[in-house]
């Protein structure tokens, strides 16, 4: 079994990112880990110390605030990285057009407002739409077509990023991104 990435946080408690285990050992030995959160908590385990014969070992709990926070350790920017795989995570693999499930393989990316017409490739200007629906619309604002949205696309804040990054997410990391969540989300509705 693979170990699962730790959630790193800042000092105040504010997420950053997914890290590996690895990189939390590292945080744990320069004692840069503040404080941490979580009910799960893995142990690895390092060499044999030579002066003593015993076996080293670090635990590792799976959320953990750094202090020192160095700069460029925090996201810069405000608004996730928009990408397909996040937009039909985001969207439940709903086709927010006729409200059918699909895997990844049937979903697109719509513009609600076409690029023809101006639109932007933006998290509040995409949504997830089956072929079928995205062919049906074409080049057209939903109301041309005659294609109501079933939801409103929205901006994800930092903390639903990182919970729709992470294939693998553990349940204490998730109750702690969740009350981070920005809870107008009109699409969570759906679900």
């Amino acid at each position: 079994m693979t170990s699962p990435l730790i959630l790193r946080l800042d000092i105040s408690g504010r997420p950053i990112r997914w890290i590996p285990w690895q990189d939390a050992v590292c945080l744990y030995s320069r004692e840069l880990v503040g404080w941490t959160a979580g009910e799960n908590i893995f142990t690895f385990h390092g060499g044999i110390a030579r002066f003593s014969g015993e076996r080293s070992s670090v635990s590792v709990h799976s959320i953990i605030a750094v202090k020192n926070s160095r700069r460029g350790q925090h996201p810069k920017r405000n608004v996730p990285p928009l990408n397909n795989h996040e937009l039909f995570r985001r969207d439940g693999n709903l086709c927010l057009y006729c409200g059918r499930e699909f895997n990844g393989y049937g979903l697109t990316r719509d513009h609600v407002v076409p690029l023809s017409h101006g639109g932007r490739d933006r998290w509040s200007n995409v949504v997830t739409a089956c072929k079928s629906c995205n062919t049906r619309k074409g080049g057209r604002t939903p109301e041309q077509a005659r294609m109501p949205l079933l939801a409103i696309p929205y901006v994800p804040n930092w903390a639903e990023f990182l919970a729709l990054s992470n294939r693998r997410i553990l349940a204490d990391q998730m109750e702690f991104l969740k009350s981070q969540f920005n809870r107008k989300n009109p699409i969570r509705n759906l679900a």
